[in-house]
């Protein structure tokens, strides 16, 4: 299997190890500067479709070069202020897992 260049190897799957941002919908912020709105997808520049599998034209989905993967998330803040949905399957090809917890276990007891 090719790998390609800025793409990492997970368990033998490829995955970005960055990715800009398709949205649903879009607004203007303050400085007018656009920013995604509605249900958010990872994208990598230079392909036509998400991360996910989506089309981005069939999907009627809008390009945002300009914005990262990391800052749509709800938790960072960034330009997700109007993002209402963060796609699952995108959120997996990106590396966060269902199950992340926020503690490790250092020492457990035998």
């Amino acid at each position: 299997m090719a790998v390609r260049r800025g793409v990492a190897s997970v368990g033998g799957v490829p995955r970005p190890k960055s990715a800009a941002v398709a949205a649903s919908s879009q607004w203007t912020d303050p400085d007018g500067v656009r920013a995604p709105a509605g249900e958010v997808h990872a994208w990598e520049p230079g392909r036509n479709e998400t991360v996910c599998g989506l089309s981005l034209h069939r999907s009627s989905l809008l390009r945002f070069p300009h914005v990262r993967w990391p800052d749509v998330q709800p938790a960072t803040g960034g330009t997700a202020d109007r993002v209402e949905r963060v796609c699952p399957r995108c959120a997996a090809g990106m590396g966060r897992r269902r199950d992340d917890k926020p503690w490790r276990r250092v020492d457990p007891r035998p």
